[in-house]
């Protein structure tokens, strides 16, 4: 039997597919770059895009730059926190130039594309790119699941901050256009970035209760544990039952499990 060659898919199934994946520009000094993003972004399918904190917005120079993208600029999300324009995502990745001193977890952009794609089939999803000079602060990266690096010449790793969204637009684009192997079923959405959060706060305060923690000498320890769960993508079931047995062990610490992690003990 000939076999059928599928039908190359539209712009609007494309646009459908990465909806749900928005762009976060953090402490972006530059109106231009923004509006250059955006650009980046629109040639890619990709629509939604949130500004935390930028120097300027809106600005005539951003406009200019998005070149036909100005929707993007003006339907933007603009908020002062990272953890607004986080919220509802259940995974999210930090672009990075530099090695950090604590390894993260480390995909390079081709494969940051295809999973933002697969998990974009059952929830919201976040690409952050940080400030042109700084890049992504370490309070700002523990937030991400995972780090993605664009390979560059090792003697000029100059990457200009829409360069960097246009390349992983462009491998986020492709990969929406394949059949993106989604992660294995699971029974529970991602926790969320604002779940999580919670639960890292409830951590914080059962490990000084504990007497584990030393808040005047914390080192690394909560930036290790978000390491340490962030990679572990724990499910909304799986948060309800770590949060049980924090208040089980340190009364007062926080909330108790919902019914869903009791049912799930059950």
């Amino acid at each position: 039997m000939p076999v059928q060659e599928q039908e190359p898919l539209t712009a609007n199934d494309l646009a459908a597919r990465v909806r749900p994946i928005r762009v976060v520009l953090v402490d972006t000094s530059h109106p231009g770059n923004i509006g250059a993003a955006a650009r980046a972004m629109k040639t890619m399918c990709l629509e939604r895009l949130w500004l935390v904190r930028p120097a300027t917005h809106p600005s005539a120079e951003a406009s200019a730059r998005a070149s036909g993208a100005a929707d993007l600029l003006h339907e933007a999300g603009v908020c002062d926190t990272l953890e607004e324009a986080l919220h509802g995502c259940g995974f999210v990745v930090g672009a990075s130039a530099r090695q950090r001193s604590l390894p993260w977890p480390l995909l390079a952009p081709r494969a940051c594309a295809e999973r933002a794609v697969a998990e974009a089939a059952g929830g919201e999803v976040a690409l952050l790119f940080g400030n042109e000079q700084s890049g992504l602060s370490n309070e700002e990266l523990k937030h991400c699941h995972a780090l993605v690096q664009i390979p560059t010449n090792p003697a000029y790793g100059s990457l200009n901050l829409a360069m960097a969204v246009q390349v992983l637009s462009y491998e986020i684009m492709v990969a929406a256009g394949g059949e993106a192997r989604l992660p294995a079923e699971r029974e529970a959405p991602l926790a969320t970035a604002e779940v999580m959060d919670d639960f890292f706060g409830h951590l914080e305060r059962a490990l000084v209760q504990g007497e584990f923690l030393d808040p005047a000498n914390p080192r690394h320890l909560m930036q290790r544990l978000r390491r340490l769960f962030n990679r572990a993508e724990p499910d909304e079931i799986e948060i309800n039952i770590l949060r049980g047995v924090l208040a089980t062990l340190a009364p007062g610490s926080g909330r108790a499990t919902s019914p869903e992690s009791d049912e799930e003990q059950g």
